[in-house]
């Protein structure tokens, strides 16, 4: 799951809130500024012209501050990528940010607020209807709790 010299990686759906974590914990580590650039992003640096058309600034008329940033979030990008399985990753190729690749992530693990809350209501649902059945130990019970849980 990842060490501070080690990226944690992102293997499955299951295990997507502890990766989140560790992951998040583990960039600010290495580089607060690439953490910055996955949850904010890149701005893009506009002119606007005389008749009110906002237009997007050539590379040419970038500054070296700016061009600092576009490599910040290049390394996020990166970071990112490396961070997932390739069974993963391959779903996620068309990103083309930091930011982007971060929200498609959370939405597609995480979900909309009814996904969670259903999600939630159903373990409700599972935890409520266990029993415990009779001569049952502890362990055994926690046993089969746990492999409730994970069908």
């Amino acid at each position: 799951m990842g060490t501070f010299t080690r990226i944690p990686r992102l293997l499955n759906a299951e295990g997507f809130d502890e990766w989140k974590f560790r992951f998040e914990k583990y960039v600010k580590i290495k580089d607060n500024k690439i953490w910055r650039s996955i949850v904010r992003g890149l701005i893009l640096i506009t002119n606007t012209l005389e008749d009110g058309t906002v237009v997007i600034k050539s590379p040419e008329e970038y500054s070296n501050e700016y061009f600092d940033l576009i490599e910040v979030d290049d390394r996020a990008l990166a970071t990112l990528t490396m961070a997932l399985s390739p069974d993963i990753a391959q779903g996620f190729r068309e990103y083309k940010s930091a930011k982007a690749l971060w929200e498609a992530l959370v939405k597609v693990y995480e979900g909309n607020e009814d996904m969670r809350q259903s999600r939630q209501d159903l373990l409700r649902q599972r935890f409520n209807l266990f029993n415990h059945v009779l001569g049952e130990t502890l362990e055994v019970q926690l046993q089969r709790l746990s492999l409730s849980t994970l069908s």
